[in-house]
């Protein structure tokens, strides 16, 4: 058993900020060099690209959580095989998350097409197989902050972690540079400075490495030149640019900008980023881990607000688990704290509501409703021992209400740019629980009316709980479940507040905490309603094949296994229902509880049969019936799922299994089989408890 910094929480969310931050402004100057930068921008000193979109989703970014996922999936300690099937499982097949440059080219593709082909970790990522050219590009080291951030004070244990992460992929410097920068940021919570972190750090890679040979003499040539961070730029190009490594993106004279960045930094977060960004390279990689460690050493006090502005505390990223793509900072902080705690032999914390807004100046994404009214602002402040949301409106009146939102889906076109073609499910759905508190300030009038509400981002129609009445200066719970409805899809939720009385106008606050939602849905998808969004329809993400609206249908089709999802992996017990079309083919599919490409169950047509399935890394069957069916007949199938018993029924032929280890929630599904092409019509999803 370990202990935790006192400060573990915030260190850790200023710590990923930092990360996110690096990524964002490292992005439009990636692959430039240091005069390209020179010329075209001059100094840098804030964020180039002021676009008010979402910031893109990045692999800097992607990568960390999804690995993140092993230890929640397989424990605390895997082993390095079950990060590869990690991979398998939330990334999908040559889209998303990665750059797919090509096997032997890309070493992440390689790795994934490796892991694809049945060769598991650590020969997916090896020299032996790949070569050192893949084998030793900078990804190693851009995924790896996160192990840091889960071992808190423990360099080695980090590292370790980081290793295993690592060698999915990589192999060489490239495993070197992921247990150094892990190890990295793990010291610096317990570091005074850059220097003894990356002291400290070095002694978990082994001395003889080229990448501790590289990082020793750029802390040679810090010493000597202590003042002029340009002349170490010089030395690095010259004796370690690109044109002494070979491949895309090589690890080593990325790494060596990192530890220039920290030394010339002197311990302030905004010069050490500049530093790093403007040496050009693989500059939202550099800078990203360059932000994670500042952001670690110096906390939230250290890192100016306008670095966090922009953000407004979201965050977005490319995995194949749609309503877990659009996040924000303190869900994520929350997450990687609560492995922090595994890793240390801790108790878990006690789970907090979805936004809590705990962590200083943190707004979790939510936004101003200004409905005509002069000015709504949203603040992060503390009530007492509560962090909360003050949401501060001026000239409300009866016509002129106000209050905040979160956005619960986003379209990809929001999104500044797309290069990694991430895709969303909403994160809330008709027929859940709405749930948040609520406090007027003492002294507000009582002729104020409080709203829960959810908007359609299909239709554009906003549906509002039954009025609450607020009593100044007491903090009051509201909960409202959401209506049974089709076709919608849900892309904001939040609080209003509307004077009731006519002539009142009032200049005035509320106060918001613990918003949060829960329950299976009440919800039947309409196709007509969706579009396609990232080779996919609106609402669902895809695994691999083609799929099309066509004619108010879903309609898949594809060489290989073809699936695509929607819904949230936290749904528990409850009845999909879906009404399909087989056109081509031997095998059309229905998903429930699908937690990933590699856990699922399934019920769906074979020849002459209804069958059903489970998927643990390849699809078993568990149970059939007799069934006749025709290509181009409409069959409707219902799966239905419940603690450990699976349910499945066509007509009047019925399924029945009880699985001894059962997954417990998951997402839904659709899919076919290779050479098949099948048209899904409705598809509705009831919790078992409505």
């Amino acid at each position: 058993m370990s202990t935790l910094p006192k400060d573990y929480r915030e260190r850790v969310y200023a710590g990923w900020l930092g990360k996110a931050i690096g990524v964002r402004y490292g992005a439009p100057t990636e692959t430039m060099t240091y005069h390209d930068i020179q010329r075209l921008f001059g100094e840098l000193t804030g964020y180039i690209q002021r676009d008010t979109r979402v910031f893109h989703p990045d692999d800097d970014l992607s990568g960390p959580l999804i690995l993140l996922s092993t230890l929640d999936d397989y424990g605390d300690d895997p082993p390095v095989e079950r990060f590869g099937d990690t991979w398998l499982n939330y990334i999908a097949d040559g889209h998303g998350t990665l750059w797919w440059g090509g096997y032997g080219i890309s070493t992440e593709h390689t790795a994934y097409a490796n892991l694809a082909a049945g060769i598991p970790a650590p020969r997916s990522g090896s020299i032996a197989l790949n070569g050192t050219e893949v084998a030793e590009q900078i990804g190693g080291q851009i995924f790896s902050d996160v192990w840091g951030l889960v071992a808190p004070g423990r360099p080695a244990r980090a590292a370790e972690l980081a290793a295993r992460a690592s060698s999915v992929s990589h192999d060489g410097n490239g495993v070197y540079g992921g247990m150094f920068i892990a190890a990295l940021v793990a010291a610096a919570f317990a570091a005074h400075t850059p220097r003894q972190a990356i002291e400290q750090a070095l002694a978990t890679i082994p001395a003889q490495s080229t990448y501790s040979q590289v990082v020793r003499q750029v802390i040679a040539f810090h010493d000597a030149n202590p003042g002029d961070w340009r002349a170490c730029y010089s030395w690095i190009a010259e004796h370690h640019g690109y044109h002494r490594y070979p491949g895309r993106v090589h690890i080593i004279p990325n790494a060596a900008v990192i530890i220039m960045a920290l030394l010339y930094g002197q311990g302030d977060f905004s010069r050490a980023l500049h530093i790093a960004n403007m040496a050009g390279w693989d500059t939202d990689c550099n800078v990203g881990n360059v932000g994670c460690t500042m952001g670690v050493l110096v906390g939230l006090d250290g890192i100016a607000d306008a670095w966090r502005h922009p953000f407004n505390d979201t965050l977005v990223i490319a995995s194949l688990i749609g309503s877990r793509n659009l996040l924000d900072m303190a869900t994520v902080a929350d997450r990687i704290v609560r492995h922090g705690y595994r890793q240390a032999g801790l108790p878990e914390p006690a789970p907090r509501a979805r936004y809590h807004f705990d962590y200083p100046g943190s707004t979790q994404g939510f936004l101003p409703l200004n409905e005509n009214a002069n000015l709504v602002t949203v603040q992060q402040e503390r009530q007492g021992n509560r962090g909360c949301l003050k949401v501060v409106g001026r000239g409300l009146s009866r016509r002129h209400n106000m209050g905040a939102y979160v956005r619960t889906y986003l379209r990809p076109a929001e999104l500044d740019s797309n290069g990694y073609r991430a895709a969303f499910s909403p994160t809330l759905y008709p027929g859940q629980t709405l749930s948040a508190w609520a406090m007027l300030p003492p002294g507000t009038p009582t002729d104020l009316r409080a709203n829960l509400f959810v908007h359609d981002g299909n239709s554009g129609q906003r549906f509002e709980s039954p009025a609450f009445s607020l009593s100044p200066g007491v903090w009051q719970r509201l909960e409202w479940r959401i209506p049974a409805m089709t076709g919608a899809c849900l892309d904001q939720a939040g609080l209003l507040i509307s004077p009731l009385l006519k002539g009142l106008v009032w200049d005035g606050a509320v106060y918001l905490d613990d918003f949060d939602w829960s329950g299976t849905p009440d919800f039947v998808y309409d196709f007509s309603r969706e579009r396609m969004e990232t080779d996919a329809s609106s609402q669902w993400t895809f695994l691999r094949g083609a799929w099309k609206l066509e004619d108010g249908a879903y309609v898949g089709s594809g060489a290989g296994q073809s699936e695509t999802y929607s819904g949230d992996v936290a749904w528990r017990d409850y009845a999909l229902t879906v009404t399909l079309q087989p056109v081509s083919g031997s095998s059309h599919l229905i998903l429930a509880r699908v937690q990933g490409a590699l856990r699922s169950y399934a019920l769906g047509l074979a020849p002459g049969r209804l069958v059903l399935f489970k998927n643990d890394k390849g699809y078993r069957e568990v149970a059939s019936a007799p069934l006749v069916w025709k290509h181009g007949e409409v069959h409707t199938l219902e799966l239905r799922v419940r603690g450990g018993r699976v349910e499945g029924a066509c007509g009047e032929v019925a399924l029945a299994w009880e699985d001894p280890a059962p997954y417990v929630h998951g997402a839904i599904g659709l899919g076919n089989g290779s050479g098949c092409r099948t048209r899904f019509l409705r598809v509705g999803v009831k919790g078992l408890d409505c």
